[in-house]
């Protein structure tokens, strides 16, 4: 008879542990034994390694007992990676909620929150904080950061600063007394929002607060980094993103984790960093698809954020140039208020705003704009602003965008009568290969069928006009900058595009051509005008957000542009009467989200309800339909062909790849989708189903 070489732990020799698999019916809780050697290191929230099935594997411990329900018998765990409690328990409650609202497994999510230990990392960091490396003084040992008189000073200028904004300071003081606040921030035309957030991440560090500020890109991060040099030394805040290799990203783990960096700014990843005390949480530019993980469970960095907001009872500020109906939603259901200047600062600091109609009486009037797409009023404008020595930004769509079905008369988009989904024409693929161009009649090409529920629609009749003419809309900014520079000669013409970013606006009058996001970017330096071109091919995409995303993608142009009080103009492209345009012209991002919202609720599309894709070949489809135990009253959308633009998933051919589309109402609950989800994905695979799909919850684009 063999003598075991453990010895069991005296107290709760039982360790409650999370393998890190990726097998769905597997995602669960195992019982393992604890040995008398690491009885003190095996805590809730370490790393371990134990025996599974043959192999060793990563695992989480969640808990300590007394016994296991288990009736067969225990493994002992192999060896204690880290002492270090990785995972705190408020990140139990938010793993757990994540994997419902998305249908995922716990072990993704943890993968994405919790980066690869790096000993030598771990060791060094440990070192220095043994050492009493405290970048905050004096400022931590106090109960209350605000006590000593330049705190108070401090706190004063931030309330000061956050005057421009309705019961913005009201708000900054229930932030710095740790009351938890919530609000959706609409960022100001001219606003310094960069130094604005800092200050205010300062005061709340001071206080002994922490502070996780998400941002969409890495360019975001370095305006934000330039001000936060100004009002915190270098140990005191960090960056954490993806880019960085593996030793720094955990080494900044490490310090985060023990409070040494109190205020973190990083991307979509760092949404999950353990944040001590956190006390204050902003994400900027919730609308960016850069905030959505590419890798299973597809968790959206907001609500991520926003269910720490409410687990670890932390304030929060959802802030934007525009508003996304996600966003919108959170003020109307009362989970968070609004936080906007009055009209009157508004009119103050925007640009004067005018909209042309691209029609052939307005380019007619000048030979050079009839060239280059620009009506008269917009190139008066351009000159208007060289002569005061100042440049003058061109937006142009970026490009790539897939060929699109839309009325010949009035270019409404054209969509499904059944179920309000966009209309393609049979041949289009992931690629975006038209079938017939601009103007040629769809019966040319077989009948347009919706992407979404595949009827096909013969007999196509335009809601907006009544007519039944539909044309394949090609949209494309080729040569903007060459016929630019024949209308200007002299002028330098920079281009500024995703794949080459300009950082900052030239010394000189210049003409700067950008597509959206990659426009220079000066705190101290505007543009003297604005030019907005080729806007129905951002109107007309079929996109469920396409005039969300023009409109922020419009404030954001105009806010680079001066105040019309110093000459500053923005010209757009289109037509006045435009609701789109309309809410660009009044700078009213929260009207045109409140009335995005209601058209999201009247024709069901996210956030007024729950949607799910499916992705896979139809044979996939159909059997883990078979699975799904969807809430009631759920809608069933296809399958459909995948739509263009989006890849298939791994190893199935874009050729075969289809969608299907599920619907479910908001009354079930946040959580009754994704859970039914998750359900069926367990069901799979302990009956062995072998299936390769794809399971996105409340996808950006549906198609």
């Amino acid at each position: 008879m063999s003598i075991s070489p453990h010895t069991p732990a005296p107290e709760r020799p039982v360790a409650r542990v999370l393998p890190l698999l990726k097998v769905a019916h597997l995602d669960r809780e195992f019982d393992y034994l604890v040995d008398a050697a690491v009885d003190e290191d095996v805590k809730p929230g370490v790393m371990v390694r134990v025996h599974f099935s043959g192999r060793l594997t990563d695992a989480l411990v969640l808990s300590r007992e007394d016994e296991s329900d288990h009736a067969g018998r225990l493994s002992w765990i192999d060896r204690v990676i880290s002492r270090e409690v990785v995972a705190p328990e408020t990140f139990w409650t938010l793993v757990y909620t994540l994997a419902q609202r998305y249908g995922g497994l716990r072990s993704d999510i943890i993968r994405s929150a919790i980066p690869p230990r790096h000993a030598t990392a771990e060791k060094a960091a440990l070192e220095a904080i043994e050492h009493g490396d405290d970048p905050w003084g004096s400022a931590a040992d106090s109960d209350n950061g605000n006590t000593d008189a330049g705190n108070a000073a401090d706190n004063a200028a931030l309330d000061e600063t956050w005057s421009r904004y309705r019961f913005g300071p009201s708000f900054v003081k229930a932030v710095l007394r740790g009351e938890a606040p919530r609000a959706v921030w609409q960022i100001a035309p001219g606003d310094e929002w960069p130094m604005r957030i800092a200050q205010l991440a300062a005061q709340t560090a001071r206080g002994g607060g922490g502070v996780l500020i998400i941002v969409p890109d890495q360019r975001t991060i370095n305006r934000l980094s330039h001000v936060l040099k100004e009002v915190l030394s270098s140990r005191q805040w960090t960056q954490l993103t993806a880019s960085l290799g593996r030793h720094a990203r955990y080494r900044r783990f490490i310090d985060i984790l023990h409070g040494v960096n109190r205020v973190v700014v990083g991307t979509r990843g760092a949404a999950f960093a353990p944040v001590k005390d956190l006390s204050l949480i902003v994400i900027l530019d919730d609308g960016d698809d850069n905030l959505v993980d590419p890798r299973a469970p597809y968790v959206h960095a907001r609500e991520v954020l926003t269910l720490r907001a409410s687990i670890e009872k932390a304030a929060m500020i959802v802030g934007s140039v525009g508003r996304t109906a996600e966003a919108q939603l959170l003020v109307e259901s009362g989970w968070a208020h609004n936080l906007v200047s009055s009209r009157e600062a508004i009119r103050a600091a925007m640009p004067r705003i005018r909209a042309i109609g691209d029609t052939d009486f307005e380019l007619a009037k000048d030979p050079a704009a009839k060239r280059a797409r620009i009506p008269h009023v917009a190139f008066e404008a351009i000159r208007s602003s060289h002569r005061r020595g100042r440049s003058a930004l061109i937006h142009v769509p970026r490009k790539g965008y897939v060929p699109t079905l839309a009325c010949q008369r009035c270019g409404e988009p054209a969509r499904c009568r059944y179920c309000n989904g966009p209309l393609g024409l049979p041949g289009q693929t992931a690629q975006g290969t038209a079938v017939s161009p601009a103007g040629e009649q769809a019966s040319d090409a077989g009948y347009p069928t919706c992407r979404w529920c595949g009827r096909p629609d013969p007999s196509f009749r335009c809601d907006n006009c009544g007519s039944t003419r539909i044309r394949a809309v090609v949209v494309g900014a080729d040569r903007t900058a060459e016929e630019l520079g024949r209308s200007f000669p002299g002028i330098p013409v920079v281009v500024s595009t995703g794949d080459k970013i300009i950082p900052s606006i030239p010394d000189e009058p210049s003409l700067v051509i950008a597509t959206p996001g990659s426009a220079p970017i000066a705190e101290d330096k505007k543009f003297g005008a604005a030019v907005i071109l080729d806007t129905w091919s951002e109107l007309k995409r079929e996109d469920v957000r396409a005039h969300e995303e023009a409109l922020t993608s419009w404030l954001d142009v105009a806010s680079l542009v001066e105040s019309h009080n110093d000459g500053g103009e923005v010209v757009v492209v289109a037509d006045a009467q435009t609701t789109v345009v309309q809410s660009l012209i009044r700078w009213d991002p929260v009207g045109a989200a409140a009335v995005e919202l209601e058209h999201r609720r009247e024709a069901g599309f996210s956030p007024a309800v729950h949607m799910a894709a499916i992705d896979g070949t139809e044979h996939d489809i159909s059997q883990f339909r078979r699975l799904i135990d969807v809430p009631r009253d759920s809608q069933f959308l296809g399958p459909v062909p995948l739509p263009p633009g989006i890849d298939p998933p791994a190893n199935t051919p874009a050729q075969d790849c289809l969608r299907l589309l599920i619907r479910a109402n908001m009354s079930h609950g946040p959580l009754a989708l994704g859970s039914a989800l998750r359900a069926a994905r367990i069901k799979a695979a302990v009956n062995k189903v072998d299936l390769a799909i794809r399971v996105i919850v409340d996808p950006i684009h549906i198609g």
